[in-house]
């Protein structure tokens, strides 16, 4: 990768500050160790500095008549530069170039704000050093940090999120004036007019998703993930996968749709697809009354609000798709990781969440903009609602210890179980805060079979109930056992998959079979 601007502009100071600029007359490893390493770590956010090899320098400015660096030297030098930046911590590498200017060879190295701030290198080059120190800059000089400063800088670590960041590898024109205008014009911003007739850089600059340094003008992050027509260029598998398992997890036929482009349109894609293909009415008469009752089989706004969600908070970094998947009793959304260790286990069972941390603000911003999310906090009270107006079972929220993985599981409205498995086998999903998937079995089960259960492990539970009644209902083994429907359905699959037991048939005439 070249540096983004030239020496003759490093050289002049007009573009370039003169603190963000350091001449070495030549390398030397000590000195200009701790200058790579405060510009990495860039305590100002100026957007870190250069240093050039081969320029004299008086008070900060470059001395003339230039020297450059001699031919049988440039080798030396780039080979010793490299092996010393590895001394870096955490590990940091700045972007080398050679420049011939007025027949002279330089070596300029450019080092941006890095980050995984903050850096520390050895405080001298001596092979008993142990001491490490995080350099900074300040005005012109490399420094120590005073113990306020070195708080400030730790403070600073990891400040800047993955979407605000500025993408080295990505160009101006990976962001597409069409996608910008389109969002100006409906969000109504005063931008739009200017994006029409004015300079695109600036309209870019004002919407902040490039960088601000002049010498250096590249698109955010955030601005390839809203207004490039490929965002999977850049942040592989940036896309929404919906699954469909028609026969259950166990089953043949599988239905995949695929939606990817610029992230608001592929979220509205795949709702608009969920909306036409999944959720359906149901309009139900009462012979003692007018009104009919109405529900549907999912509400939209749950899964509208859910799939949001999962967009606003996903990690981009991350190559994982966002998940929806699709069963014949409930609806799953998968992404990656999970929530922030604010939100506690026992919160996500009782429903009451307060996140205090948000991973991705400006991708947030943008969806609230377009009216995709709603505030801070009140994502979970909207699911709720929304299920609750519909009629439907409470939802189950899903994560690990290590906060690896996050799902909202939607249950299927019960009047639309009964129509399609019948009244024996109907399942209900359990709707009370405290199931989740993993859930144990009930210490007093519904069923005179407690004692034959007591001890064994979830299969074998399941395998003694079928053999003793091989047409009972999972709704039935779901009272007894004390587990929720997910699991249950999902051990099933599994000891069906691995010939162990299966059930066998339709609804009311079908009955269990163990292998």
């Amino acid at each position: 990768m070249a540096i983004p601007t030239n020496i003759k502009t490093l050289l002049s100071g007009d573009v370039v500050e003169w603190a963000r600029i350091e001449f070495k007359e030549t390398w030397n490893a000590e000195a200009s160790l701790k200058s790579v390493c405060a510009f990495a770590n860039d305590l100002d956010n100026w957007g870190g500095g250069y240093i050039v090899i081969g320029v004299a320098e008086n008070e900060g400015q470059p001395v003339y008549p230039l020297k450059g660096v001699p031919v049988d030297k440039i080798d030396a030098y780039q080979k010793n530069i490299l092996s010393k930046c590895k001394l870096i911590r955490p590990a940091y590498m700045p972007i080398v170039e050679i420049v011939d200017y007025e027949n002279k060879n330089f070596i300029v190295l450019w080092c941006p704000g890095g980050d995984s701030r903050p850096y520390s290198s050895p405080k001298t080059m001596a092979k008993d050093n142990k001491e490490r120190i995080h350099y900074i800059r300040k005005m012109s000089s490399t420094v120590e940090p005073s113990d306020d400063e070195e708080k400030d800088l730790f403070n600073l670590a990891n400040r800047i999120p993955f979407d605000d960041r500025v993408n080295h590898q990505a160009e101006m024109s990976d962001l597409n004036i069409t996608l910008i205008q389109n969002y100006l014009k409906e969000v109504k911003s005063s931008l739009y007019e200017k994006s029409k007739t004015g300079d695109f850089v600036e309209v870019c600059s004002n919407m902040n998703i490039i960088s601000n340094l002049p010498e250096y003008t590249k698109p955010k992050n955030v601005g390839l993930m809203f207004f490039s027509m490929e965002p999977d260029r850049f942040f592989p598998y940036t896309q929404i996968d919906v699954v469909q398992f028609p026969e259950g997890l166990g089953g043949n036929y599988i239905i995949e749709q695929t939606f990817k482009g610029p992230i608001q349109q592929q979220l509205r894609d795949a709702l608009q697809y969920i909306s036409n293909t999944i959720i359906t009415e149901k309009v139900v008469k009462h012979p003692d009354r007018a009104e009919a009752d109405r529900f549907f089989n999912y509400p939209y706004a749950a899964i509208e609000e859910a799939l949001s969600n999962a967009v606003y908070h996903r990690a981009y970094d991350e190559r994982e798709p966002i998940e929806v998947r699709i069963e014949n009793d409930w609806i799953e959304i998968l992404s990656f990781p999970g929530p922030d260790r604010s939100v506690t286990m026992e919160g996500l069972k009782s429903y009451r969440v307060s996140n205090r941390r948000y991973r991705n603000r400006r991708i947030g911003d943008f969806l609230k903009e377009l009216h995709l999310t709603e505030g801070r906090n009140t994502g979970f009270k909207k699911i709720l609602d929304a299920l609750e107006a519909n009629g439907s079972p409470k939802p189950e929220f899903e994560t690990d210890e290590a906060r690896s993985y996050f799902i909202t599981r939607l249950f299927v409205h019960e009047g639309f179980i009964e129509e399609k498995h019948g009244t024996e086998n109907a399942s209900t999903p359990n709707s009370t805060p405290n199931s989740t998937p993993n859930s144990t079995p009930n210490s007093t089960p519904l069923s005179s079979l407690t004692v034959d259960l007591m001890g064994l492990p979830l299969r074998e539970q399941i395998l003694v109930l079928i053999t003793k009644n091989s047409s009972i209902s999972k709704k039935k083994m779901t009272e007894i056992l004390g587990v929720s429907m997910y699991v249950l359905k999902k051990e099933l699959a599994v000891m069906s998959e691995e010939h162990v037991a299966e059930f066998v048939g339709f609804s009311r005439n079908g009955k269990w079979v163990v292998y």
